[in-house]
């Protein structure tokens, strides 16, 4: 056993002290549905020094390009927003109802704290919860469950005027405190890691490209797109204006490991095991089978999953986009997803950057991806 652990501190890692900081500093930032600019600032500036030209689109993704005069266009996509919260009623008492922004997690949410994006900057507040005391009532009353209907903010307003007097409207965004933690064993803890984490992962690729001198004979695209969490509309938009000949996807999966999951439906993938790849209609198999062959030839564990009639992920958008883009997803496996507390291992995101720069290295335009 010592000697395992001993061989494990020796591997060489691709994550550096600077882009470890990043990523800290990037999982703490909110990007919400709509208002990823936040964000995309953030990770604009960090990929700049590794990209030859950038440009952001109407509504907010962000892109960087290697080689940009080529004609062959090969894609590295993830998605930059976070599932949030919209402000929707104040009532007299200065109390805050609330519209879902996105797939959020109406019984995560209880006790919570937040922060709201108002128009004078940012205000803390908390879901509201009645205490335990208050709300068993009698043994025949079925317990209240919480409800996107029955949740409400308190931001220390007792009357409308008040709330808004902190800048509070009607529209404000609302996006949770919690940030990046560190827990046993590699694993990280933290909101929006999907898909916070694919956004770093394919800005670390295009570090590595450029610190390694790897000259590519295509362009690179490196996207990060906004809208994901409401029908993949950021990814719709861009995939029509790049045009891609080939689309790399990384967004998160589900960890199927830990209680009520059923793997019968979910299938097996877990954290710490390596970057997950799947079949489905939209991915497009002799792209997938030549991933799985890099991921064989350099050693890198991979996992699998079947995703039926759509991948729910950009994928979907690429590979239907203009005349069809051969299209391939590699997710990371994360825990406890759109919740506060969404857990992924370190092992798996140095892994799933590995598979994604090994796959640009041994492309080309002359790879041949024709089924007939």
């Amino acid at each position: 056993m010592a000697k395992s652990v001993k061989t494990k501190k020796a591997a060489k890692s691709v994550l550096t002290n600077d882009s470890f900081a990043f990523f800290k500093s990037y999982i703490n930032n909110a990007s919400p549905v709509g208002f990823e600019t936040w964000g995309q600032k953030l990770w604009i500036e960090y990929l700049k020094p590794y990209v030859d030209t950038h440009f952001v689109d109407p509504y907010g993704t962000a892109v960087g390009v290697v080689n940009p005069e080529h004609p062959f266009k090969v894609v590295i996509e993830a998605h930059a927003d976070e599932i949030s919260w919209f402000v929707n009623y104040i009532t007299a008492d200065g109390l805050i109802y609330l519209k879902r922004n996105g797939g959020v997690d109406h019984q995560t949410a209880p006790a919570s704290r937040v922060i709201i994006h108002g128009k004078k900057g940012a205000v803390k507040a908390v879901f509201g919860w009645p205490a335990i005391h208050t709300r068993l009532g009698t043994p025949d009353q079925k317990e209240t469950s919480p409800r996107t209907d029955n949740l409400w903010l308190d931001c220390g307003a007792r009357t409308k005027k008040e709330a808004e007097a902190l800048g509070i409207h009607i529209g404000a965004v609302v996006t949770y405190q919690d940030g990046f933690d560190e827990l046993a064993n590699g694993n990280y803890v933290g909101r929006a890691f999907d898909n916070r984490v694919g956004g770093f992962m394919i800005a670390e690729v295009a570090r590595l490209l450029k610190e390694n001198k790897k000259k590519l004979p295509f362009g690179l695209y490196v996207v990060n797109a906004v809208q994901e969490e409401i029908g993949l509309r950021g990814a719709e938009m861009i995939a029509r204006r790049i045009k891609p000949d080939i689309a790399i996807i990384t967004d998160v999966t589900h960890d199927t490991t830990t209680p009520m999951i059923n793997k019968n439906i979910e299938g097996d993938v877990s954290t710490g095991k390596g970057p997950s790849l799947a079949y489905a209609p939209a991915i497009h198999n002799k792209l997938l089978g030549f991933v799985e062959k890099i991921a064989a030839d350099k050693k890198i564990q991979v996992q699998w999953r079947a995703l039926s009639r759509s991948t729910g992920t950009d994928t979907d958008s690429f590979a239907y986009s203009n005349d069809g883009c051969p299209s391939v997803l590699i997710s990371i496996p994360l825990r406890y997803m759109h919740t506060t507390v969404e857990m992924l291992h370190r092992d798996d995101i140095e892994n799933t950057i590995k598979l994604m720069y090994e796959t640009l290295l041994a492309l080309s335009p002359k790879t041949n991806l024709s089924y007939l």
